[in-house]
């Protein structure tokens, strides 16, 4: 098997706690657009009926009504009664990092909009400690953007600005994305803190507590874990 396989295999296993009347959040990337296929698949054949969905980027939005998967607009009128999202790095507390697709603002504001956040990853995903594996990726305004770099290597980060053809890259928001490797970071929990205060960083890939389960694919098969109850090992 390889992970484009486990990717699946979580992603249409989250597609099953999806109930008819339900409004979800529908994640960005490579493994959740695997639960997004499965709901629409679900939707065409009766088995879900009355669903709605919001989405946490331009690209799943258009996914989604692609597949016709009826939409809620991008003020998210109503609570969202269960998102399915992917990351980048998942540690044993269930927190994560997020933000490789580049949707990570939005991730957040969805998550937080929801009863239930669940996360789709494949096992290679699992760190034992956040920061490890992948950069964080942070969200900024272009206007000062270079002291953003100088604030953020002041904390300890090897700093790049990602780029798309040469340029900038820019967010659905018109932000640019800084990825910021930390190595394994030792107090998340204080480093989202200092994030959250700076002026001009509008969102950060921390997800520190907002995650209710984690859906796990690898050779060994499929694993729910959930918080408070379950870790990884």
């Amino acid at each position: 098997m390889n992970d484009g396989l486990f990717k699946q295999q979580a992603g249409e296993w989250a597609a099953a706690l999806v109930q008819s009347g339900m409004v979800i959040g529908l994640g960005t990337g490579s493994t959740a657009i695997f639960a997004i296929r499965r709901v629409a698949a679900r939707l065409r054949s009766g088995d879900l009926d009355g669903v709605l969905a919001i989405a946490t980027s331009r690209n799943t939005e258009a996914a989604a009504r692609a597949l016709g998967i009826p939409m809620l607009t991008d003020d998210i009128p109503r609570e969202i009664d269960l998102t399915i999202d992917g990351a980048d790095e998942v540690d044993p507390a269930l927190d994560v990092i997020k933000g490789g697709g580049g949707a990570l603002l939005r991730e957040k504001i969805v998550a937080e909009a929801s009863r239930r956040e669940v996360i789709v990853v494949d096992a290679s995903k699992l760190s034992p400690r956040l920061g490890t594996h992948r950069p964080l990726p942070m969200e900024v305004l272009e206007f000062g953007w270079r002291a953003q770099v100088r604030f953020l290597e002041g904390l300890g980060a090897a700093v790049t600005p990602r780029t798309l053809e040469g340029r900038l890259y820019q967010t659905d928001n018109g932000n640019i994305i800084l990825d910021s490797r930390f190595g394994p970071i030792a107090d998340a929990a204080a480093l989202a803190g200092a994030l959250d205060a700076r002026a001009g960083l509008v969102g950060h890939g921390l997800f520190m507590g907002i995650a209710s389960d984690v859906i796990v694919a690898g050779p060994d098969g499929i694993r729910h874990l959930r918080r408070g109850a379950t870790t990884p090992p």
